[in-house]
């Protein structure tokens, strides 16, 4: 299944479009860096700003720039189902590798409403899902019990990207889900706790300035070296901590013009570029990580 350093990738903007060929380059830098898989159009790809045909090229984009050197996980997340549905189809249809499926946002079902909502979308398309658990973001919880029940009754269910903060569910669902349910981090800052107790990577955001880093400090914890991991962990930390200084994606945003120069910063309302403090414990963190 997915394990390693996997992005969740920036979508670039220029003039108000989508920046194709800074989006190719990043895809590059990546797959260089060691990166294991691509996540396009999740959060820190602004796809609440995206048009379903933006987000549809957006994915197909990432699908061909990829060419099989590393699965997609497209993200396919909505609070309408049927919506979700679509996307999911359509990356199927692309040839991506899995879909990630946030939970349902702003409506705030009910915990037979989230496993109704992902038994429905199995049952339209046979896409393995990564779920996705935010509840910073969503305000819905995945509880760790309806977790359980879908990764034992959804046969497509086959992991999670678990943004709870709640480092403990780790051991619960690896105990609830079984030892082979593909666990990712979706904090960067956690994912060294989050591998010892049984995560297999990070779908990361610091990923996308520092993708070797953020590589072998997984390759690291696959290998059990966790010395190594934990001076990785180090190196990368004061940076993990600078890209949430500010609204995500501003932060590394700004960051990727400080390593891939010319790479450009805009963002989409009503997101704006990340403050001055943002950007100087951004340059702080890049500098302790020896990226410039």
């Amino acid at each position: 299944m997915f394990s390693g350093s996997i992005p969740a990738l920036v979508t670039p903007f220029r003039d108000g479009l989508i920046d194709e060929a800074s989006f190719r380059r990043l895809i590059d830098y990546q797959i260089e860096g060691g990166t294991k898989a691509l996540v396009p159009v999740g959060t820190t790809g602004e796809n609440a700003t995206l048009s379903y045909e933006e987000h549809y090229r957006v994915i197909s984009l990432c699908i061909e720039q990829a060419s099989g050197r590393v699965p997609v996980i497209a993200g396919c997340g909505s609070n309408d189902t049927a919506t979700a549905v679509k996307h999911m189809q359509f990356a199927k249809a692309e040839g991506a590798a899995a879909a990630l499926v946030v939970a349902p946002y702003y409506n705030r079902p009910n915990q037979d409403g989230i496993f109704a909502h992902y038994a429905h979308l199995a049952d339209q398309c046979d896409l393995p899902m990564i779920v996705y658990n935010v509840p910073g973001r969503t305000v819905t919880d995945i509880k760790p019990e309806t977790l359980a029940r879908m990764a034992n009754d959804i046969s497509t269910v086959v992991g999670i990207k678990d943004a709870s903060g709640d480092i403990a569910r780790v051991t619960s669902h690896r105990m609830n889900c079984g030892p082979d349910f593909c666990q990712l981090s979706g904090n960067d800052d956690m994912a060294l706790a989050f591998n010892v107790l049984g995560g297999v990577g990070c779908i990361s955001v610091t990923a996308n300035v520092a993708p070797k880093l953020c590589a072998d400090f997984q390759a690291a914890c696959a290998a059990g070296e966790w010395e190594q991991a934990r001076t990785l962990n180090e190196t990368l930390f004061p940076l993990h901590q600078a890209l949430f200084t500010d609204a995500s994606p501003g932060p590394i945003k700004y960051a990727l013009t400080r390593v891939l120069p010319g790479f450009p910063e805009d963002m989409r309302l009503p997101l704006t570029p990340c403050s001055d403090a943002a950007r100087a414990a951004v340059d702080a963190g890049l500098e302790h990580a020896g990226l410039i």
